[in-house]
């Protein structure tokens, strides 16, 4: 089973996803802002990255851009998770070089149907 990173900032979001994600039968790391998030990438890559784009100390895109320049996470499927639906702000993600995003509230389906398109990476 791959191991996914969770990056958020909102204490709740993130221990409801982490719980999520681990009755799912994923193994999950989280951390609460950027900088940390990067860290724990760097220090483990994990197989498959959800990540808050607003959050303090660095953002979503900071986060993106500091593993798309390390080796060992330069190819880890990246997924945004925000709270706009606006379409610009999708197109800047993927154009950042996200696979992917997911809106904020979300559905147990739709992050089921999100882990299937990733489930070789993410276990």
């Amino acid at each position: 089973m791959g191991r996914i990173l969770v990056i958020e900032d909102d204490a709740q979001i993130r221990a409801n996803l982490v719980r999520m994600l681990r009755l799912e039968g994923h193994q999950v790391d989280e951390a609460a802002d950027g900088e940390d998030g990067v860290e724990r990438a760097l220090r483990s890559p994990p197989d498959l990255v959800l990540c808050d784009v607003m959050m303090p100390r660095l953002d979503g895109f900071g986060v993106l851009q500091r593993l798309r320049g390390d080796p060992q996470t330069r190819d880890v499927p990246f997924v945004f998770l925000t709270a706009s639906a606006e379409r610009e702000r999708a197109e800047e993600a993927l154009a950042a070089g996200a696979q992917d995003y997911l809106v904020k509230p979300f559905t147990l389906d739709e992050m089921r149907q999100l882990l299937r398109r990733y489930g070789d990476a993410a276990g």
